[in-house]
């Protein structure tokens, strides 16, 4: 996938994201279907520290001077919510209670510096030819990483759309 169309996606999912959390009160915010799970609220503080550790990642591997040729990962399985995946410790929500505008913020905040740091680029070009290990695929492209994010993001929308369903 390209640059652009990546950003575009990353932008749309985001904005589905918003409108996700358009309407909820501080209560359904702050549900847990059961007690073992996340709510909304911590869905959304995971995807902010993800956001946040991604562009240290995509530094990280950008620090290479050297082109590298690695295997096209298969990122669309974040998708599939039928598999499983563990959060590293580092991406894992606080018991922390958050009002609905303090998580916009944070959203806002998160992706303006992600943003940021992709305007920086001076040729996205190497993107495609770098790569940093990822906790669920390995080795891994940076555009892979960034397509990642958008994906990820969308996991974590149906994810949010499932608790929704158990308020009605």
């Amino acid at each position: 996938m390209e640059f652009q169309d990546i950003n575009q996606k990353l932008k749309e999912t985001r904005e589905e994201l918003l409108t996700t959390l358009n309407d909820l009160s501080r209560d359904q915010l702050n549900a847990r279907r059961k007690p073992d799970s996340w709510s909304i609220g911590q869905v959304c503080q995971h995807l902010i520290k993800t956001e946040e550790l991604y562009v240290l990642a995509i530094k990280r591997g950008l620090r290479s001077n050297e082109d590298s040729i690695i295997e096209s990962k298969p990122v669309e399985l974040l998708l599939d919510r039928s598999r499983k995946l563990e959060a590293p410790d580092i991406v894992k929500p606080t018991e922390e209670i958050l009002e609905r505008e303090e998580i916009i913020e944070q959203l806002h905040i998160s992706r303006v510096k992600f943003n940021e740091f992709l305007n920086t680029l001076e040729d996205p070009s190497v993107l495609s030819r770098r790569y940093f290990k990822h906790p669920a695929f390995q080795e891994m492209l940076l555009i892979e990483w960034l397509e990642s994010l958008y994906l990820h993001e969308q996991r974590h929308i149906a994810q949010m759309n499932e608790i929704k369903d158990g308020f009605k």
